[in-house]
């Protein structure tokens, strides 16, 4: 328990530091006692520099990788934060020094043990980039170039005592705070707490990596490095080395036959194409994870953090984008009411209204103007206005298309999200809601049913065999069992035909 409180002292000094804590910005809005006190930590701070969102990005760089990791997180809710903060936030830079070859040598012969090691990592050079849970290593073996990643030593420990330390900031800020339990601070450390230790098994990063291979094998908008898995193991992941640079690169798509509208289209049609589609996305794609390749195509990397949306969501998704593209505001506040987003005792009526006055704005203004993560930002405001609950999965999906939107925007600045996302939802909605989409439902519960119908002499057989194993039944019930079972199963399948009939129509 003390430990804990003592890195929050340290945690509280190095924010007071940057003017964080009751920063000068929000000076007029703070009582007076709360502005003598900011004067104060601002005096003896020393005058920090820049908007309240990049001091507290710089403070929690210098605080190390659990809170280089809670910032990333906190730039996931702009609803809450702002999108001035959250922006800053999401531009953290998780760079830290490397660690030396000796440590890498020693965490592979950890893994794999000493012989098998030197066997699978035969040429392993300097690390090439560090970060703040790991850092990445190229090798060149005789099938081709790898890129392996080891975890920092001794990092498990390292998180698990700085978010001990984060659990108990978060029960106290509850217990004492009834305003802060809409933002359910413990709910929250928790979902930050369980991503960060997901993060430090890189197996599960390799899993991740290799499905979105798949998927994007299938879409083909981006390229995703093959899973090394002889070389894989808990605290080290090795994949195939992506030959190319990095977008946060300067000048790097000044290069001639730079296809940049395309590619600007391939970032955002990929990731709506897997979320929608696959219910799975990338869920960190920022410059720094796109790697533009000799052959002018995206790859992507680093998937420590993999979003995952159920089909009621994905549903929502489609709808929503699709219900703005056609300025169909009723239909966006229905599929709220039927996802159970929105509270049933709101006005679906004034739920549109509401949406009309976000979606109305957009129409004819320049596309470098027309912002899907404003739309988004005001979509949850309403959603909060109107008794919508905090839904983990949905911000994460639209902090991802903040990013999305970001790095599109960065190949080109004219790029509309708009117009490049219309062919994919309307794709979906074709197959779901459309014809085709009513055509498989159709041959899905004729198939169930067929099924049913071939297991049906096998479900007889053994009904009569229990009725054998059981007492000999009244003489009356003995008459008329036989045929009122066939007489049910008539009926039964008469309602099935009748609701195919319905479907068609």
């Amino acid at each position: 328990m003390f430990s804990d409180y003592r890195r929050l002292i340290r945690a509280g000094t190095s924010l007071a530091r940057h003017d964080v804590v009751l920063p000068g910005e929000y000076q007029s809005r703070l009582p007076l006692p709360a502005r003598i006190a900011g004067g104060f930590l601002r005096l003896i701070g020393g005058g920090a520099k820049g908007r309240p969102g990049e001091r507290l990005a710089y403070a929690l760089e210098r605080l190390g990788p659990a809170y280089i990791k809670l910032g990333q997180f906190l730039a996931t809710r702009p609803d809450v934060f702002g999108s001035e903060v959250a922006g800053d936030l999401a531009r953290l830079k998780d760079k830290l020094p490397p660690f030396s070859m000796k440590q890498a040598r020693a965490a592979l012969a950890a893994e794999f043990g000493a012989e098998e090691a030197q066997r699978l990592f035969p040429n392993l050079s300097e690390p090439v980039a560090a970060a703040s849970l790991a850092q990445v290593h190229r090798m060149p073996l005789p099938d081709g170039e790898r890129a392996v990643k080891i975890l920092r030593p001794g990092i498990e420990r390292q998180l698990m005592l700085e978010l001990s330390a984060m659990r108990r900031a978060a029960r106290t800020i509850e217990g004492v705070s009834t305003e802060s339990r809409r933002l359910k601070p413990v709910a929250f450390t928790e979902t930050i707490a369980s991503a960060m230790l997901r993060e430090t098994d890189l197996r599960l990063e390799a899993g991740g990596a290799d499905e979105m291979r798949e998927i994007y094998s299938k879409t083909g908008f981006f390229r995703v490095p093959k899973v090394d898995w002889e070389r894989t193991g808990k605290r080290v992941m090795t994949a195939e080395w992506i030959e190319g640079t990095p977008l946060t690169t300067p000048g790097v798509l000044d290069q001639p036959g730079i296809d940049r509208k395309r590619l600007a289209n391939d970032i955002t049609q990929g990731f709506l194409a897997s979320a929608i589609n696959y219910g799975v996305f990338h869920a960190d794609m920022h410059e720094g994870n796109a790697i533009l390749t000799p052959e002018g195509t995206i790859a992507l990397v680093d998937f420590g953090i993999i979003g995952r949306i159920g089909i009621i969501e994905r549903r929502f998704l489609a709808e929503i984008l699709w219900g703005f593209l056609k300025r169909d505001y009723m239909r966006i506040a229905q599929v709220h009411f039927e996802a159970g987003y929105v509270p049933p005792s709101q006005s679906v009526g004034d739920f549109a209204q509401a949406l009309r006055s976000i979606g109305e704005p957009l129409f004819g203004r320049p596309a470098e103007e027309v912002s899907m993560g404003r739309v988004l930002l005001q979509l949850f405001d309403y959603t909060h206005t109107f008794g919508m609950a905090l839904r983990p999965e949905l911000v994460l999906l639209q902090k991802t298309m903040v990013q999305v939107e970001g790095v599109a925007r960065t190949i080109d600045p004219s790029h509309n999200i708009w117009n490049a996302s219309e062919p994919v939802i309307e794709a979906w909605m074709r197959r779901n809601f459309g014809p085709e989409g009513a055509a498989r439902l159709i041959s899905e519960n004729v198939r169930e049913v067929t099924n049913r119908l071939k297991r049906l002499p096998e479900v007889m057989d053994r009904f009569e065999k229990s009725l054998e194993a059981e007492p000999a039944p009244p003489p009356p019930r003995e008459r008329f069992a036989p045929w009122w079972g066939w007489f049910g199963l008539i009926l039964g399948l008469a309602g099935i035909v009748a609701w195919l009939v319905q479907q068609v129509s």
